[in-house]
């Protein structure tokens, strides 16, 4: 026999030894969900393994086997790594290093994933002075087998090695850095249940800075020494617990380690959890509320327990309190309760406190004494505090402070201060929108809007937004759009139409609050109207002054109209970082200055600047060196309605391109990256061709581009002029590498006329599939009769617009003009057609059926 052939044995054996010893723990765990059985009985059974594998593999005894890691502190999930250190008294020769490759292939052949390290103490010691990684990793070392002294060594100067404040310090920092890549928030709609804010890591950081302070092993031990509260420990188990459920679950859902909560999971995840819908809400609404509440008790805790940490690491930082009043003083740059009745005595420190935050710019935050405090308090926050004269004044003063005022809100959202003050904010906390496009939870969505609103008066982001400061600057009492954020969404989730619901509860607001009757009514009209100015901007003509002057009479005046601007902008910039982008913004701009302009006193068509756009598009040729008159022949084929629908900008450049060969015989592509930068204008300059609109619809999609906006226009002597905007959010190379290709491919496109070609399906996004959009189409005519408007709702997937484009083209319907709303996964289309007989009533539901049946996911 060689050498090999125990090992061999002992892999075959271990193999099996694995498979039936995973099957049985997960058999017992899903009779009787116990998480500790399940992560401890996974690490006894892998260290039985390892330890027979490494007899069998005849390592020197010189040598120890240690774990580390989640294995080392004898927790291992279904499907994590194990962790180990091979830990070596010298460096090993190359008979050695043969061992030790040949053990670590037999625990991959066994069926487990490893990830392992080969070093001395001296290398060990290195690493972890350089990596705070590494540093973690030891300090969570335990024996599985091998030299006992070694191991022993190993650990007592590793502790001596140890500078527990600037563990302290780096593991915050590293926490600040995991919590940006995860925006800051627990309440994303697919949250990672290890590493965002909340989740595992949070406690398991705890338990890391605990141990290596030697602050206690476990919760009750933190407890016993009073840096938590019997209740807080209690807590700690209960959220740990079902976190961990929550993961272990997840990995047999997908049968590898998947942490994050994906919306293909969510739903058979709860109905696993023995979670079952109700007649409002999906079992995945419930269970995911559950998540974020369980988050938000980590996050409380773990802001706590940081600091009364640092209280106990770092003891000489403790300095003479400084008083603010007979209820607060200042400790260490934080607000602290000179008593611990203060809230029992006087109720109304309870808003006190978040005033005091934002108006002494020193203080960085609140002792744990206090946060806590303001917790276990939050139920004195009732309906006669609410109807307090001076508790109502004190919350006016926090709304309307110069500075801290999203800070504080965010704080009193997170110790349960806004849910006790506002009754209907209750309804909304961490509930789940389904809508596609928002990536936060209602009451994160309505503080991240507020957030928006407040950098538009802060001078550190006016070259974010530079017109947005200019406006809010200017506007008489800018804290009155902080209270329209608080109330545009509160209604969500109650039934009906959030918007009127939302009016109501902003007039009570106002009224008990001594709001005066002009600032209240703009409050509750920007509540009622807060999707209006989007709409129209992202939906209908505003090219038509019909729609600018309908627009115009619903704003009613100028301050109206800014408010509402205001709002807006920072209401689609809350919903989510991909809803959000340059084209959007030109839209609402747009409207918003040709509405100014209306409410001023112009005319139409004045409003809409067809004079000034003509005679800017005459300046910017003028500043390209083109003499005057050069645009003549060109211009004299476009109608009002083209001027109207086309930036001066855009006029100059479709000119510079035509105005020498405006009969050209061949088709002209021109393509140009957007001033943005975040996508491709394209123009096409044709003889008008049958089904052209569905030829191009079909290039673009093949492409893998988005249309954000089609602007089709058939000139006075029978050419297509048609503009789009065009984005593609998963393109990783520069948008300039793609001007010249569509250039190229779409002029012999156009040139051979070829056949239409449909796009490739591509996949529908995970999103899509587990929440999908009912698809509803509406196709009417306009006031005028003139033309039709075409409506459409659906789950955006690849080559959606073809397929309309195509079912229009059948029944020889013109598409006059598109505009392309994509939000999130969901798309908001509107057309303006002609032709096909769509006074026919029959033709029209025919038209709307098989584009409903097209749309369906």
């Amino acid at each position: 026999m060689t050498s090999s052939d125990p090992l061999q044995q002992a892999i075959n054996d271990e193999r099996q030894h694995l498979i039936d010893g995973h099957a049985s723990l997960r058999a017992a765990y899903e009779a009787h969900p116990l998480t500790a059985q399940l992560l401890h009985g996974r690490s006894k059974l892998v260290d039985s393994t390892i330890g027979r594998l490494w007899k069998a593999s005849g390592i020197p005894a010189s040598i120890a086997l240690v774990a580390v890691g989640g294995y080392g502190r004898g927790e291992l999930f279904p499907c994590s790594d194990v962790d180990l250190l091979i830990l070596l008294p010298e460096p090993p020769d190359e008979a050695l290093q043969s061992q030790l490759s040949m053990l670590v292939g037999a625990l991959w052949d066994v069926g487990l994933d490893i990830g392992h390290s080969v070093r001395t103490i001296e290398e060990c010691l290195d690493a972890s002075l350089g990596d705070i990684t590494v540093q973690t990793t030891l300090l969570e070392a335990r024996l599985l087998t091998g030299n006992a002294e070694l191991f022993k060594d190993f650990t007592e100067r590793y502790r001596d090695q140890l500078d527990v404040r600037a563990f302290f310090k780096a593991k915050q920092l590293e926490q600040e850095q995991r919590y940006a890549r995860y925006h800051d928030t627990p309440y994303e709609l697919e949250p990672n249940c290890k590493e965002s804010p909340g989740g595992l890591r949070d406690l398991q950081m705890l338990g890391w800075i605990s141990r290596a302070a030697g602050l206690g092993r476990n919760w009750r031990e933190l407890a016993r020494r009073r840096l938590i509260t019997g209740e807080e420990a209690s807590d700690l188990r209960n959220v740990e617990r079902f976190l961990q459920h929550v993961r272990i679950r997840l990995h047999y859902l997908a049968g590898r380690a998947e942490d994050r909560l994906l919306f293909d999971h969510q739903e058979r995840l709860a109905h696993i959890m023995g979670i079952e819908a109700t007649a409002a809400k999906r079992a995945s609404e419930i269970l995911m509320q559950r998540y974020y509440l369980t988050a938000k008790t980590v996050t409380q805790i773990n802001g706590i327990l940081l600091q009364n940490y640092g209280t106990e690491i770092f003891p000489d930082r403790n300095s003479p309190a400084i008083v603010i009043n007979s209820r607060f003083q200042a400790v260490r740059e934080l607000l602290d309760i000179r008593n611990d009745n203060v809230f029992e005595r006087t109720p109304s420190a309870l808003l006190e406190c978040f005033l005091l935050l934002e108006q002494r710019s020193e203080l960085k935050g609140m002792t744990a004494r206090t946060l806590r405090a303001v917790w276990l308090n939050r139920k004195r926050v009732n309906a006669a505090f609410r109807a307090d004269p001076r508790n109502r004044a004190l919350f006016m003063e926090i709304v309307t402070q110069k500075r801290g005022v999203v800070h504080a809100f965010r704080q009193m959202n997170q110790y349960g201060i806004m849910s006790r003050y506002l009754p209907p904010w209750r309804k909304i906390l961490c509930q789940m929108q389904h809508d596609l496009f928002h990536a936060y939870t209602v009451d994160q969505h309505i503080l991240m809007v507020l957030r928006n609103v407040r950098r538009f008066s802060m001078g550190e982001h006016a070259h974010e937004y530079p017109l947005m400061t200019r406006l809010i600057l200017g506007f008489d009492r800018y804290w009155l759009l902080y209270i329209a954020a608080l109330f545009h969404d509160i209604a969500k989730g109650r039934g009906g139409d959030h918007s009127k619901l939302g009016m109501t509860d902003a007039r009570d607001f106002c009224r008990d609050h001594g709001i005066d009757k002009d600032d209240a009514e703009l409050v509750v009209w920007l509540v009622q109207h807060h999707l209006t100015m989007s709409h129209v901007a992202q939906k209908e003509d505003t090219s038509d002054p019909d729609v600018i002057h309908a627009f115009a009479t619903t704003v009613g005046d100028e301050r109206r109209l800014t408010a509402l601007y205001l709002l807006t902008h920072a209401d689609i910039r809350g919903t989510s970082p991909k809803v959000w982008n340059g084209w959007k913004g030109k839209l609402l701009e747009d409207l918003f200055f040709a509405t100014q302009r209306l409410l001023r006193g112009a005319t139409p068509q004045q409003a809409l600047g067809l004079d000034d756009r003509q005679e800017n598009a005459s300046h910017l040729l003028r500043y390209h060196g083109l003499r005057q008159g050069v645009e003549d022949a060109l211009w004299a084929q476009l109608d009002a309605v083209y001027f109207m629908r086309h930036s001066p900008e855009e006029i100059a450049w479709h000119t510079r391109v035509l105005y020498f060969r405006p009969n050209a015989e061949e088709p002209v592509v021109k393509a140009r990256v957007s001033d943005e930068e975040d996508g491709v204008q394209v123009m096409v300059f044709a003889r008008d061709q049958k089904d052209l609109f569905v030829r191009l619809t079909g290039f673009f999609g093949r492409l893998g581009f988005t249309i954000l906006d089609a602007k089709v226009h058939t000139t006075r002597h029978g050419y297509a002029l048609d503009s789009f905007m065009l984005q593609d959010s998963g393109r990783s190379a520069s948008y300039r590498d793609i001007v010249a290709l569509i250039e190229h491919e779409l002029s012999i496109l156009l040139v051979n006329q070829d056949e239409p070609q449909r796009p490739a399906s591509g996949r529908v996004s995970r999103q899509v599939r587990h929440f999908p959009v009912t698809p509803k189409v509406s196709l009417r005519a306009d006031e005028a009769g003139r033309h039709h408007i075409l409506s459409l709702t659906a789950s955006d997937r690849p080559g959606l617009l073809y397929d309309v484009a195509e079912i229009l083209a059948k029944h020889g319907v013109s598409v006059e003009t598109a505009k392309i709303a994509t939000l999130g996964e969901r798309v908001e289309d509107t057309f303006l057609l002609t032709g096909g007989g769509l006074s026919q009533d029959a033709r029209v539901l025919r038209i709307e059926q098989e584009l409903i049946d097209r749309l369906q996911v």
